[in-house]
């Protein structure tokens, strides 16, 4: 390997390692600048580096000889390839940032939610319920005025906690599982 196509190895690796940071410290290497979705973000430089150095690496290796020839068109190739590839890192960290998400869930979604009892429950102790909110399984610990026993459809009338429920028997049903 010629010193040429080893300096473009190098420029890749860099880039290599400038996205591995990035992605392990996050928002901390962005150092409070704001472009962190634009074209000077540390993942589009990083992007850059890498696609420049690994593609002018190889296109140097390729060319027969050292020196100015195996530069320039490794130096060219390598420009062909980066340019586009920052482009495509700035539309992915755009989506990315700009993905819409669901809220998070809070105890008080709980309330009206219907499920079955999963652990027997014992009049003024505890049993557990799996509950089926937003198309989430979750299972709680539960407590009811009465006994329920195990499969019991129950509704939610209240929320002691973030991990328990209070709840009641209920003529209301589950629609089946998709696949069961």
């Amino acid at each position: 390997m010629d010193w040429v196509t080893g300096t473009f190895l190098v420029v890749g690796a860099i880039g290599v390692v400038l996205l591995a940071v990035s992605l392990l410290f996050g928002e901390l290497f962005q150092l409070g600048h704001a472009d962190v979705d634009g074209p000077f973000s540390v993942p589009v430089v990083a992007g850059f580096l890498g696609a420049f150095g690994f593609v002018g690496g190889i296109v140097a290796a390729l060319v027969p000889g050292a020196g100015a020839p195996s530069a320039l068109l490794g130096g060219v190739a390598g420009l062909a390839t980066a340019f586009p590839t920052g482009w495509l890192v700035i539309r992915l960290t755009r989506a990315l940032m700009r993905m819409p998400t669901d809220a998070t869930l809070t105890r008080d979604d709980l309330i009206g939610a219907l499920g079955t009892v999963t652990t027997p429950i014992r009049p003024g102790g505890y049993g557990e319920v799996k509950l089926t909110i937003s198309g989430q399984v979750l299972k709680y610990n539960a407590r009811s005025a009465r006994a329920l026993p195990l499969g019991t459809p129950v509704l939610v009338i209240e929320t002691p906690s973030e991990t328990s429920v209070v709840v009641e028997e209920t003529d209301l049903r589950l629609p089946p599982a998709v696949g069961a």
